[in-house]
């Protein structure tokens, strides 16, 4: 395993469409717990393989739910994603990005998504996500697009002190 470096914005990768994963080989298990040690060691709470300069549709999230503070977060490790469903109640929250360092942005998200992809052995999988853990999917499949949180609001600011950096940790 090994830290892989974040690409930040304006880097041409993070506004390219990724490409299917296809082969659940050994190198994408690789590339899997690189993206898991980079997101921890950041640290994030979601890494898309583009922010890695990896230009497949790969995410990986790491999560636990605020009503349980006792509870341990859970690893979800998600290839080709597709957002299925999504409530049409929206919320507005703060974002900040890996790839675009010292800021921070509000945006608009589903409260709740159904997305449908693959595990990281190819196996279908459905996630069932809300609040913080639907902004964090939303999120990361953006990136997957070449969508970055800044082109989802008007409103962005640099992050002054570490408590503002701490509220805007829900997304990678």
């Amino acid at each position: 395993m090994a830290l892989r470096e974040i690409v930040t914005h304006p880097n041409n990768i993070l506004r390219r469409k990724a490409l299917k994963v296809e082969k659940f080989d050994k190198e994408l298990q690789n590339l899997i717990e690189d993206m898991i040690e980079t997101m921890r060691a950041e640290p994030g709470v979601g890494l898309a393989a583009p922010q890695v300069a990896v230009p497949l549709r790969l995410i990986v999230v790491e999560y636990g739910e605020d009503e349980n503070p006792d509870s341990s977060p859970k690893l979800y490790v998600m290839a080709n994603p597709e957002i299925t469903r999504a409530s049409t109640e929206t919320e507005l929250g703060v974002e900040g990005c890996l790839s675009i360092p010292g800021y921070v942005g509000e945006v608009e998200r589903a409260v709740e998504i159904v997305v449908r992809g693959q595990n990281r052995f190819g196996k279908p999988m459905k996630v069932k996500a809300k609040d913080w853990l639907a902004r964090i999917f939303q999120h990361e499949i953006d990136h997957l697009n070449g969508i970055l949180f800044i082109d989802r609001t008007d409103k962005v600011w640099k992050v002054e002190d570490e408590k503002e950096t701490a509220q805007a940790t829900a997304v990678d």
